[in-house]
């Protein structure tokens, strides 16, 4: 599964051309949502994986504050199995990026709020539904909080919806039970992928702390999505491991994110398996490169995040990675996992 905790800027990460906000007469999407006669808040925030478990608390502040609304949850479509387990959204709207209309009818929303970002793309986006009431940051045409720059994005988005009456708790993001039983409980999950260069961990450093802690008694399974199967064969094949060892490309998002809930250990870069890990209170050690820890780190919990600030470029689009990122050592990373019982 692709997976990124990229942070949000000011600006929108998709460029589209924002409408007039008049109505229009496209044809809705058959995978539209029909509606069941409550009052319907959109939230809108068309990324990826991290981008959804960041928002949790803010969802939740939306979900206490509006009981009687429908909330659907405008994001990709291969999101729908975690989605599902956040007891605050009630739908999908299937929205693969800002770059077409978003596929409702105009008028149909009663309430929308832009958790995407404060550009011109995605504001446009909602702009052009025809809301009754629109929540989000203070910019052209809408009321709200400045832009915070330099925190925490689950604070960030907890504090938008605080502001606009829907009280939220930046620490409340775990989510519910997986709808599915782990594939192997107890194991040491290692991530090896990331969405971009800045955030992949050599090959040798993954396949060095891998063969430790198997040589230690413990399970290593190593994770990824269909295109970094390559990347986790060539882990386990450095590691001495058998191509067993290796479930990336083979885990649907559910059964995925039952596999981060029942591990022992959870080893990744700054990506969705690391957030998960911390909606499950799992133990985890996360390596950060681009992204700031201050902005995207775990909560308080059985945690360690590994990084070198003082180095890092801050390049997220990097096809290499953040020499923050290479700051970080196998053997930083055993001591941290020795930390939380893995020795």
């Amino acid at each position: 599964m692709s997976s990124d905790g990229t942070a949000a800027t000011t600006p929108d990460r998709a460029p589209s051309a924002p409408g007039s906000g008049a109505p229009d007469d496209r044809p809705v999407p058959s995978s539209t949502p029909a509606r069941d006669g409550r009052p319907e808040l959109l939230v809108l925030r068309a990324l990826k994986l991290g981008d959804l478990l960041v928002a949790v608390p803010a969802l939740r502040g939306l979900r206490r504050a509006f009981p009687e609304h429908r909330i659907l949850y405008a994001a990709q479509e291969w999101l729908r199995p975690v989605v599902g387990l956040v007891d605050a959204i009630d739908d999908l709207l299937p929205t693969h990026g800002l770059d077409a209309p978003l596929p409702v009818e105009h008028g149909r929303i009663d309430i929308a709020v832009n958790l995407h970002g404060n550009g011109v793309e995605s504001r446009g986006r909602l702009g052009e539904i025809g809301a009754h009431r629109r929540l989000g940051h203070r910019s052209h045409g809408w009321d709200g909080p400045d832009w915070p720059d330099g925190v925490h994005e689950r604070e960030r988005w907890a504090s938008l919806v605080s502001w606009h009456g829907a009280p939220a708790d930046p620490l409340d993001c775990r989510l519910g039970p997986p709808s599915v039983a782990s594939s192997a409980p107890g194991a040491v999950v290692v991530h090896v992928g990331a969405a971009y260069g800045s955030r992949l961990w050599p090959v040798e450093r993954f396949a060095a702390v891998a063969r430790r802690l198997a040589a230690a008694g413990h399970r290593v399974l190593f994770t990824g999505s269909d295109a970094e199967r390559a990347r986790a064969l060539a882990v386990a094949a450095a590691a001495g491991l058998p191509e067993d060892a290796v479930a990336a490309g083979t885990l649907p998002l559910d059964r995925f994110a039952a596999l981060i809930a029942g591990a022992a250990l959870v080893i990744s870069a700054d990506t969705g398996a690391a957030h998960l890990a911390s909606a499950y209170g799992r133990p985890s050690v996360v390596l950060f490169g681009p992204a700031p820890a201050a902005e995207w780190g775990p909560p308080p919990g059985p945690h360690t995040v590994l990084t070198d600030a003082s180095v890092r470029l801050g390049d997220t689009f990097s096809p290499t990675p953040d020499p923050a990122l290479l700051a970080v050592t196998v053997e930083q990373v055993l001591a941290a996992a020795a930390a939380h019982g893995m020795a």
